[in-house]
Order: structure tokens, then sequence, then C-alpha cells
């Protein structure tokens, strides 16, 4: 068996049901979930109505590169949505099952294991962060490095404080922005440090941007990473972006994203996935075309979100120290006005109140002395405006119920 497989931590939904193994929450509360990110919203009818129409679609096997309707729709999409001037569907716009599976994979493309036996390569990542960017860089025979946010800072990552080693071993970057637990958007300067590092140690940076289209201010969408590049005077070298249609759609079930960006390096990329063999079905990818060529749904899918964060976030503030993520659609609680560490806090909401939240330590890792997720706990908000109404108004009558001296 390959023996890099020992080393992968338990995901964190599995470290969740070890938390909660053997407690039986009150019965005569109904369960609300702000545990997992999985849109609850319902599936937009355009989308359902071009899954139907294109089920004939299952006869064919799939283009791995794509279908040419759906490379376009994406690429108008980019364009329309960063204000690019140019970007081509057939070299800089590659569709894939879903960002997971291409976050994962591109890193398989990307690392070069070879590179000094004594100093193997290294995989930069936000901490806290997506469990799959630390596995990749594992099974892809790097070392995953972590970088720790700031919380006083916007949870912006410090890089200054990557030594220069550690950079000089450097084969890939992942980001994320919005970021995931934080909802921390990157700025122009932040994305100006990154690139001149690229350019000094020549890593590949590979922007997870699959929260992009959950945002609270139509006037004002999230920075992008190509359209950074973009305002900054540069090319795509050494760039890709990464989305998916599952929260901007709602529809996890379809797998469905792409990667865009340098096209030598979707080439490679390209290559890999042939073999690799993870096409996007021709019925879902039909769909996708329909999907990426219509806002109206994604408006409203942010109104929804909207309305749940104006809801919530006041009633929350009461009890626990949190505020308005920057996008995406969690909120980042901090709970060490409880007294309570965020297992202990995620662990007694539940066999108290029937909520499930959870502890950020299980989304960061101890590095350089701390892990920045402890006393954190993540809530996603994803299910109907009245659930987390209902599972917010419990959190604060769990804290409460607390000692006064715990949320003085």
């Amino acid at each position: 068996m390959n023996p890099r497989l020992d080393a992968l931590q338990p995901y964190p939904f599995e470290k969740l049901r070890a938390l909660f193994q053997g407690i039986v929450p009150p019965a005569h509360l109904t369960p609300v979930s702000f545990g997992i990110g999985e849109p609850k919203h319902p599936t937009p009818a355009l989308i359902r109505e071009a899954v139907v129409a294109s089920l004939d679609g299952l006869a064919a096997y799939p283009a791995t590169a794509g279908s040419a309707p759906l490379r376009e729709a994406i690429a108008r999409w980019l364009k329309q949505r960063y204000h690019l001037s140019a970007l081509d569907p057939l070299t800089e716009v590659l569709p894939v099952a879903g960002s997971r599976e291409a976050l994962f994979s591109l890193a398989q493309t990307v690392v070069d294991p070879t590179r000094g036996a004594l100093n193997p390569p290294v995989v930069l990542c936000p901490n806290p962060f997506y469990q799959i960017y630390e596995g990749a860089a594992l099974l892809a025979g790097a070392e995953p490095y972590f970088v720790n946010s700031d919380p006083t800072r916007n949870f912006a990552c410090d890089y200054t404080a990557v030594p220069a080693a550690i950079w000089a071993r450097t084969q890939l970057l992942y980001v994320c922005s919005p970021g995931n637990p934080t909802g921390a958007v990157l700025t122009l300067d932040d994305w100006r440090e990154l690139f001149a590092l690229s350019d000094q140690h020549g890593f590949v940076i590979a922007s997870d941007e699959c929260y992009s289209e959950i945002y609270f201010d139509e006037a004002a969408p999230p920075l992008g990473a190509l359209q950074a590049a973009q305002q900054l005077g540069r090319n795509f070298e050494r760039l890709v972006i990464l989305s998916s249609l599952s929260k901007r759609s709602n529809v996890p079930g379809m797998r469905s994203g792409f990667v865009a960006g340098d096209a030598a390096l979707l080439k490679r990329f390209l290559l890999y996935r042939t073999y690799h063999g993870a096409a996007l079905s021709p019925v879902y990818q039909a769909a996708s075309t329909a999907a990426w060529g219509d806002e109206t749904h994604v408006r409203d899918n942010r109104a929804q979100y909207l309305h749940k964060f104006n809801t919530v976030t006041p009633m929350l503030a009461e009890v626990l120290d949190v505020r308005w993520p920057d996008a995406a659609f969690y909120l980042w609680a901090d709970v060490s006005r409880t007294g309570l560490t965020d297992t202990a806090f995620a662990q007694r909401l539940f066999a108290d109140y029937n909520v499930t939240v959870l502890p950020g330590s299980y989304l960061a890792r101890m590095a350089h002395g701390t892990n920045p997720g402890s006393q954190f706990v993540r809530l996603a908000l994803v299910a109907g405006s009245d659930e987390c109404q209902s599972g917010a108004q419990r959190i604060v009558d769990f804290c409460r119920a607390l000692p006064a001296r715990t949320i003085a």
C-alpha cells in the first residue's frame, strides 16, 4: 500500500462524529446543523430542466477537455465577472468534476517529488484551511507548510514570516479567497505580494475561489486572482483559479467546476486528467453551460444569504465574538469569552440543544506553536432562514445558561 496514506489525518467531520459519540441530544428539539458547508437552497429550475433535456448525453463518453459550449460559457462568465480583456476558452479554461477533485489532482500535476530527497518539495497552505490542500500535498510527495492567519489582520496570512529556506523549496501555494472558514478576501496588495514571491521562487499559485459568488454588496464583488493579475499588468503565468457551481448555483451533487489561467499549466493538467479519468458527464456539462449563462438565480441566492446574515449575526454577537465575513456563507465565531474550548463548546451545545457547529481546531493544524483555529467555531448558514434563526437562538440560550462570568 502507498505509505503516504498513513500521513493523512481524519477529515473534520470524522473528528466531529467521534466528539459526539455516545451523546443523545434532547429528542424534543429538532436537529439544527451549522456543521457541513453543503448548500441547502433549492436547485434552480433552469438547471433541473437542462439536466432533463440533456439525458441523451448519457449514451456518450464525456470529453475530458469539456465541450466547446461549456468552455465558452465559462470564459464568458469569467470575462464579465472579473472584467478580463481576454481569455481563451480553448487553452485557458478547463471544466473539472468539481473544484475539490481539481484542487487535489492539480498538486499531482504540479509537484515534482524528485527535486531533492533530503529537501522534499513544499506546498504552502493557509491555516486554518480546507483539508484537501494538505492531503493533496502529502500524496504528491510534498511537505505541507502552514501559514497561520492573524485575527487582528482580518485573518490575513503572514507570508513575511515564512523562512527563505521554505520559499526555496515551495512548488505550489494554495490560497482560498473568499476564505474557508474565515470568509476573508485577499486584497490587491495581498496579490501583489504573492505574485512577487512567485516570480522570485517560481512556484505555482492555485487560488480556490469556490465561494466567490456569496457576497453581500452587489456593487462590490470579491476580487479574483485573474482580475488582480490583470490590474497589476501581469499575464497568468504560474497562476490558476478554481471555482465551482456548488455554492453559486446550489448544485453540489453535480460536481461541476473549472480551472482557468496559465495555458501551459492547463495543457499538462489536461494530460494528467486524461489518465485520471475525472471527466464531467455530458449531461452535467450541458446543465453547467446553462448555469454559467444565468445570473438571476445567483442574485436570488445571495439575497437569501444576506437575509440570514442580517438576522443571525446580531443575535450571536450578543454572546460571542463574531463579525460579518468579507464573503462566503460562514460565520467564524470566537467562543473564548464563554470559558469553553472550541471542542467543549461544540460538544455541550450538541448535547444540550441539538445544534451542530464545527470546532475551529478541526479546520487547522498546530503550527509555529499554535493552532489558529482553536477557540473558534465555524457556522455554515446553509439551511433555511427559519432553521438558522432557530439554531442561533438556541446558541444564545446555551451561552446565557453558562456561568455568568464566562460571557461577561
